[in-house]
């Protein structure tokens, strides 16, 4: 039976909002007054759950927020854990609890192990140092000594595939390379637990494919990796277990990763946002109309927008994607071409119509989202609708030309209306 190499005992975080620091020195001295009687602490029964989309302001508004409430649970040695959840929903806190960046308001956490961490580009790095300077730097906090990390240092750089900057200060590297090397520095610096954030959607496919190697390679060595990622397929893939946490709380940790993650993607399409969904700048997406919401594989399909504009706007991008139960793109309908982008609508409701002459998709259930960009706001919405794709026997398979594989025949129109 594998030991327990991290303990996690009924913890708590209490953040108050729009605050750096505890907040005013009334409230300190009113805490440690608190204390010192033996009192729990006066704002925390004030605290209300971690939901970021209650508004200021509400009934139950409060400066004090629960990031965690009474989380529980153990990781073994060798285990991979994914931690799932909405934006917002207190991952990153656990992470950061866990790499002991802050402290639990309450609970108790047990380590045990040396613990590398990747919270987001730039942890642990000096931007006035080098990354020559930052591989010893990390390994010295890591608690290995100089030889040990000199008899590393080819395999981290050569992972990184940085070595012409190597002698570089790190401030003059780009975010994609920043994370490169901080991950190649803690993926070989041998800790016996790493901890991956979502920083590696920075990357590109070909380093995330290499990272997701390496982690897999990494548990399989017996080291424990604790991973948090919104992309479902390398979740599925990689994680031996799944850990959801939703609102600051956590559900009971399961075995059974492609059942918790399907669970999570259906209340993820449940919670689709209503119509209609606003931008910053006051255009409005009214709603969308899929024509047929059922449909066979090779059959063709109807995507149809209704937008208002408040006022007159320029159109920069506009993309309506499908997406698959992992949260994978799998069509992408590039409106610049069609579309003629940058497009200027007037004042108003408009009609944009994107009809695919065929949808060649495996039969299941898939999800229509849009990516749309004005040249004030931006909005990436990836459940806006329900696509069901079922089998035609009768569909005769051909093989497609090579340049045409991935391409969606698209025909578009937009009327005012």
């Amino acid at each position: 039976m594998r030991s327990s190499v991290i303990k996690v005992e009924n913890v708590s975080k209490l953040y108050r909002l729009g605050q750096v620091g505890t907040g005013t020195i009334q409230h300190d001295i009113n805490r440690w007054w608190h204390r010192v009687r033996g009192k729990d602490d006066p704002y925390a029964k004030v605290g209300v759950s971690n939901d970021r989309t209650r508004k200021a302001g509400a009934a139950d508004s409060t400066d004090y927020v629960w990031a965690l409430k009474e989380v529980d649970f153990t990781v073994e040695q060798g285990e991979v854990l994914g931690l799932i959840g909405r934006n917002g929903a207190g991952k990153s806190t656990v992470l950061k609890l866990l790499s002991r960046v802050t402290a639990p308001t309450s609970g108790s956490i047990k380590v045990k192990g040396r613990i590398a961490s990747l919270l987001e580009v730039g942890t642990g790095f000096h931007p006035e140092l080098s990354g020559r300077e930052n591989i010893y730097l990390n390994g010295a906090i890591l608690g290995m000594r100089r030889q040990e990390i000199t008899s590393k240092l080819d395999e981290i750089v050569d992972f990184s595939g940085c070595a012409a900057y190597l002698d570089t200060p790190v401030k003059r590297y780009s975010s994609g390379m920043y994370v490169r090397l901080a991950f190649a520095v803690a993926a070989y610096l041998e800790p016996e637990i790493l901890i991956v954030d979502e920083v590696l959607a920075v990357g590109d496919a070909e380093f995330q494919k290499r990272c997701l190697s390496r982690m897999d390679k990494v548990s399989k060595l017996g080291k424990t990796v604790i991973f948090v990622s919104h992309n479902m397929s390398a979740m599925q893939s990689l994680c031996t277990s799944i850990l959801r946490i939703a609102d600051g709380r956590a559900r009971v940790k399961s075995r059974n990763v492609e059942q918790e993650i399907n669970s999570y993607l259906h209340d993820c399409r449940a919670a689709q946002p209503s119509f209609p969904v606003a931008l910053e700048d006051g255009t409005r997406i009214l709603g969308l109309e899929l024509n047929p919401p059922i449909l066979a594989s090779g059959q063709s399909l109807s995507m149809i927008f209704d937008m208002e504009f408040s006022s007159e706007t320029v159109v920069t991008d506009f993309a309506p994607i499908i997406y698959n139960q992992a949260g994978v793109r799998t069509g992408v309908m590039d409106g610049r071409g069609k579309l003629a982008l940058p497009k200027t609508f007037s004042a108003g409701r408009h009609r944009l119509r994107f009809d695919i002459v065929t949808l060649p998709l495996m039969p299941g259930d898939y999800v229509a989202g849009l990516y749309l960009r004005t040249h004030s706001a931006w909005v990436n919405h990836e459940c806006l609708g329900d696509i069901q794709v079922i089998s035609d026997a009768g569909m005769e398979i051909s093989s497609y030309p090579v340049e045409h594989l991935g391409i969606l025949n698209v025909n578009f129109s937009a009327a005012k209306i």
